[in-house]
């Protein structure tokens, strides 16, 4: 048991962070979609007896159209009859009733989403006017949820930190052979800048072919993974601190990113880029399966492979491991390597989720995804880690971070929260190894 709460015991932190921000985000929800106009057609089915005159009024936005799209079919089908659709504002509202004012029309129902329900155009309608009859404003009936376990939130948790979590499978190798990488955040901006910029000027810019986008962005990859080449030979070669090393192309990278950008965003990109940041052909969003795949593989990796245990073993005993026959200069050349390769494909991810290549992107990420390692149970002193640990710990960042945006505190108060809790991961890990 100890052992066991000892490598999972963040899944129960996990879990009980979830359990706290359900509780505190529990409030009472406005539902709409197509499930929502479905329900409400049944509802003025069942209050009323005959053919209901329907006004529907509806946001124009993506899920009241379904909303409006569903309730209407569901009234046609049901006998009723649909006078008017409004999809916009108030004062559309206000138009589509002049205009069955115009023509004598009477309503019995306006029927609409919690938002539209409150405007004003529908406070007196039977005193303003009249002749439309007596209509009631009816609404899709709401009920109690937490804001934090809605799907398109729990979603949207798995979306932002995919790239995060996907860096932090090289960081942890990193981590586990004893050394460090502070260059992985200036890695993700010229792994963006790289990719947008040879989509740009040389691969059509705005009618860029799916293969120019991938011979893109494989060509950003590797000139990120020769720079991870590079640092790993000042690592092993030259016994330079990797703390060293990395600072350094932090810096190096940094700086080519703005260079080579010249300071600026680049979008000039086709529609289909967004395909792997935004897309969710699979119902989940690409990035999110890419990022399960990639932890299922390093995973295997690690627990199953003669390499998993070579790179535990260097973090363990670097001399030991070298006498017992273990290529050492080889094996943190690898892991290097993964790192900053990991890095370059977050930078395409982050370049597809917002359609453009900036050298801003990243800032701050090496500490985040540090800080996923660690609070996912892996020793800086090397030798200790395992990739469910680390999955778990990026997510516990994310949920800390997102349940904090849903209950408004400043970004301030997060980032003092979060150094806390990183701060607490390390001092549990001392402890448990005391």
């Amino acid at each position: 048991m100890s052992g066991l709460l000892s490598k999972h015991g963040m899944i129960l932190v996990l879990l009980a962070l979830c359990a706290f921000f359900s509780a505190v985000t529990y409030r009472e929800q406005s539902p709409t979609g197509a499930a929502a106009g479905r329900d409400l057609a049944s509802a003025i089915s069942k209050e009323f007896q005959g053919t209901p005159q329907v006004l529907i009024v509806a946001r124009d936005l993506p899920e009241d159209a379904a909303f409006a799209a569903e309730l209407e079919k569901a009234i046609r089908a049901a006998g009723g009859q649909v006078v008017a659709t409004v999809k916009g504002e108030p004062r559309d509202a206000r138009e589509a009733i002049l205009k069955l004012v115009a023509v004598g029309t009477k309503i019995d129902f306006v029927a609409g989403t919690q938002t539209t329900s409150e405007w004003l155009v529908f406070e007196n309608l039977a005193a303003d006017f009249p002749t439309l009859g007596d209509p009631k404003v009816i609404t899709p009936r709401s009920y109690f949820w937490p804001n934090f376990l809605k799907a398109d939130n729990l979603l949207n948790i798995a979306n932002q930190i995919a790239v995060i979590a996907i860096v932090a499978i090289g960081m942890t190798m990193v981590i586990i052979t004893g050394g460090i990488d502070l260059s992985v955040g200036s890695l993700i901006a010229l792994s963006a800048v790289l990719a947008t910029r040879f989509i740009r000027d040389a691969g059509g810019a705005e009618n860029a072919s799916p293969m120019g986008m991938t011979l893109a962005c494989l060509a950003a990859t590797a000139v990120c993974g020769l720079i991870g080449s590079f640092s790993s030979l000042m690592i092993t070669r030259f016994a330079v601190p990797p703390f060293i090393v990395t600072l350094a192309m932090m810096l190096v990278c940094s700086g080519l990113a703005f260079t080579l950008s010249s300071g600026q965003s680049i979008y000039q990109l086709p529609e289909s880029f967004v395909w792997l940041g935004r897309g969710a052909d699979l119902g989940l969003p690409n990035a999110v399966v890419l990022m399960l795949v990639l932890y299922a593989i390093a995973d295997v990796l690690m627990s199953r492979t003669q390499l998993g245990r070579y790179l535990y073993a260097v973090g363990g005993n670097r001399e030991a491991a070298r006498l017992a026959g273990v290529p050492v200069e080889r094996i943190l050349m690898f892991a290097y390597i993964a790192c900053a390769v990991l890095a370059a494909l977050g930078g395409v991810i982050m370049a597809s989720q917002l359609r453009s290549g900036s050298p801003t992107y990243g800032n701050m990420y090496e500490l985040y995804v540090i800080a996923a390692v660690v609070v996912g149970g892996a020793s800086l002193s090397g030798g200790e880690g395992h990739m469910f640990g680390t999955l778990t710990g990026a997510f516990t960042i994310a949920v800390i971070q997102n349940g904090m945006n849903l209950t408004n505190i400043e970004s301030y108060t997060q980032k003092v929260v979060l150094g806390l809790v990183i701060l607490a991961a390390v001092l549990f890990e001392k402890m448990r190894h005391r």
